[in-house]
């Protein structure tokens, strides 16, 4: 009987075209998987809580994988300083857990939580980590308009059209703005994220705060389905997967 772990990691995603293994470009899944089966001394595949895209960062990321043997504590931590060890420095592993034998990254994470970034301040040490906009943006409109985004619904209209998934039913929790100094922060909690789903979100709540859409827009939008009634998105660079819940972590 194989046992399983949680792999708790981050990383900078500027190098990498997404998570997700794909022949046109280096992952992050890719390099991970290849630290592992040297880590662990055979071929170790890994299972993600879900796939960010081509320059996406992640705060806080897990995925679980199976070993033939049990890990003690001491173990454990060897593996992550191994593990460490062999990634290059965009890649960090956190934790690896033990957890029991049907445990799922993916299907178990009870919620995640994305942050988009924007500097209105030209800023260089932020360059790969957020969108620098010059002009005018109204965060009161903007939080107000995100405020149709909370509950569950059909979130069609922000999706990727070609997507694998059986329906486009989402929970968003969470949906806001604040400001830290220069840089205005879009939180947003869901029990899942469709495709590209983040990036027009904020994409659409731009739209507001400048002026191009209203507040009461936004209700309209959201049940048309339509991909093309929403904003375009934003780009990748701001946006960090920061947080996946789990019932037993």
């Amino acid at each position: 009987m194989p046992f399983r772990y949680f792999l708790k990691m981050s990383y900078d995603g500027t190098a990498y075209h997404g998570w997700q293994v794909q022949p046109n470009g280096i992952t992050v899944q890719e390099v991970i998987e290849q630290a592992m089966s040297v880590a662990f001394s055979e071929k170790t595949a890994v299972t993600s809580a879900g796939r960010t895209d081509t320059g996406v960062h992640a705060r806080e990321m897990f995925a679980h994988f199976d070993l033939p043997h049990s890990l003690s504590a001491e173990e454990l931590q060897k593996a992550v300083y191994k593990l460490n060890s062999l990634l290059p420095t965009d890649i960090a592993v956190a934790a690896v857990i033990p957890v029991h034998e049907e445990a799922h990254a993916r299907f178990d994470a009870l919620s995640r939580t994305y942050e988009y970034h924007i500097v209105t301040k030209k800023n260089p040490f932020l360059e790969r980590y957020a969108w620098y906009w010059q002009g005018r943006l109204d965060v009161d409109v903007m939080s107000r308009a995100s405020a149709h985004l909370i509950g569950r619904k059909d979130f069609q209209c922000f999706s990727k059209v070609q997507t694998d998934v059986n329906h486009f039913m989402c929970d968003v929790s969470l949906a806001e703005w604040h400001c830290v100094d220069d840089t205005l922060v879009f939180t947003i909690t869901a029990n899942r994220f469709l495709r590209n789903m983040v990036r027009a979100v904020v994409g659409t709540l731009f739209d507001v705060g400048r002026g191009k859409l209203a507040v009461e827009d936004l209700p309209a939008i959201i049940a048309s389905g339509d991909r093309g009634r929403a904003g375009s998105s934003v780009p990748a660079k701001g946006l960090f997967l920061t947080k996946i819940n789990y019932p037993y972590l």
